[in-house]
């Protein structure tokens, strides 16, 4: 029996190989306009899911773990694309601006499990020091 579900199991594992997901970029919109050193931090942390730039690693080719990095970048995309920017009202662009600076000092961007195949993308206390000063110029400005 054990033969048997083992069998089944790599059998299931090559069936996942064959699900098609969509691991698309579209088109770039317009960007998001912040200072340099800024936009080099979001490039780094932010863009690979928050973006239409995303560069997919060999495991979003991979099942079962595509599912859960192509379903990531979907979900993040939908919630914040730093290439729609010019398709956000004024308001809403503050509203995100605010969210970046809310879930990065909580510590909830960039995801934990993110981290240990991308520590680039951890943020320094420098990274959080330039979006919190970003974001308060811009509230400055409204």
């Amino acid at each position: 029996m054990p033969k048997r579900v083992s069998l089944i199991v790599v059998g299931l594992l090559l069936a996942m190989q064959f699900v098609p997901l969509d691991r698309s970029n579209p088109p770039v919109g317009e960007i998001v306009d912040a200072p340099p050193e800024v936009l080099a931090v979001l490039e780094r942390a932010c863009y690979d899911c928050h973006s239409h730039q995303t560069v997919w690693p060999w495991y979003a080719w991979v099942a079962p773990i595509s599912f859960l990095v192509v379903h990531d970048v979907q979900e993040a995309r939908e919630h914040l694309n730093f290439n729609d920017w010019g398709k956000y009202t004024p308001e809403k662009r503050r509203k995100k601006i605010d969210e970046i600076l809310e879930e990065v000092e909580e510590g909830e961007m960039p995801l934990f499990y993110y981290l240990p195949l991308h520590p680039e993308a951890d943020l320094s206390a420098e990274d959080r020091l330039a979006i919190e000063e970003w974001v308060s110029a811009v509230n400055a400005g409204s």
